[in-house]
């Protein structure tokens, strides 16, 4: 296929298949087939995996739910925001909520040959796919957000610490998202009875068979006419909000 051409949205597939990174990892890129055999045949197996372990463990709360419930009466689309800590069951609350609301959540996936493994496991738990790196090709991967929000009526998931940190400091880009778009920040956070803290964000992976408690914060607008000063002031309320968050589901796991 072309670099040029884009291909249309496989119905049913939960991934957004045209604009440039679905044409990068899929054209530009291609899987040589052992390594393509080896996905698929990984892919189900790590889905059942995470599954496993979610089903393992027991949400004991959810607190603030309203906020979520306000924000899709409002709009078709918003930027839920969370610490990469807490990606694993902030994820999943996310997911399972597209059952029984108008939601679609996306999610940001590497567009190199080793993302195509990450993007057949979001698919399959049913996430809405966006090729693209936050730290190779960060005005891209903007532009990318952009259109799934704004086009697709996708909810792009945001770590405001990246991949790479600094830890617990927000980056400007999911503020700037909000201000393009005018869609507004729902800060999530969840805290656990019992987790192993992993990798250098210390990653939340909680034991199986603990009690989970998911916290939703108040929604957080940005309005288009802030300049760099306004965006720094929104980066630490943004940081406060989500330090907050974490509280509030600390606080309803004691209780």
């Amino acid at each position: 296929m072309p670099v040029n051409e884009t291909r249309p949205n496989a119905p049913g597939d939960g991934g957004l298949r045209g604009g440039l990174y679905g044409q990068v990892s899929i054209s530009s890129q291609r899987l040589k087939p052992g390594r393509r055999l080896l996905y698929r045949i990984a892919a189900p197996f790590v889905t059942g995996l995470v599954r496993l372990w979610w089903r393992s463990c027991r949400f004991r709360v959810v607190v603030g739910a309203e906020h979520l419930d306000a924000v899709l009466a409002r709009q078709p689309s918003f930027l839920p925001v969370y610490w990469h800590q807490h990606h694993l069951f902030c994820a999943q609350y996310l997911l399972a909520q597209q059952r029984t609301r108008p939601l679609r959540v996306g999610f940001l996936i590497s567009p190199s040959l080793d993302g195509e493994l990450g993007a057949m496991i979001m698919r399959r738990l049913g996430g809405h796919v966006i090729r693209g790196s936050s730290t190779r090709t960060g005005a891209l991967a903007m532009k990318e957000y952009f259109q799934a929000l704004m086009r697709e009526q996708v909810s792009p998931v945001l770590n405001p610490d990246g991949p790479r940190g600094p830890r617990f400091k927000c980056k400007p880009g999911a503020v700037l998202l909000a201000q393009l778009s005018g869609r507004p920040l729902l800060p999530l956070a969840y805290a656990a009875s019992g987790a192993w803290l992993v990798h250098w964000d210390k990653f939340v992976l909680p034991w199986p068979f603990a009690r989970i408690a998911l916290a939703i914060g108040a929604p957080l607008n940005v309005p288009r006419g802030v300049d760099a000063a306004g965006v720094a002031q929104y980066q630490h309320e943004l940081e406060q909000r989500l330090h907050a968050t974490f509280r509030a589901a600390q606080a309803a796991l004691r209780t």
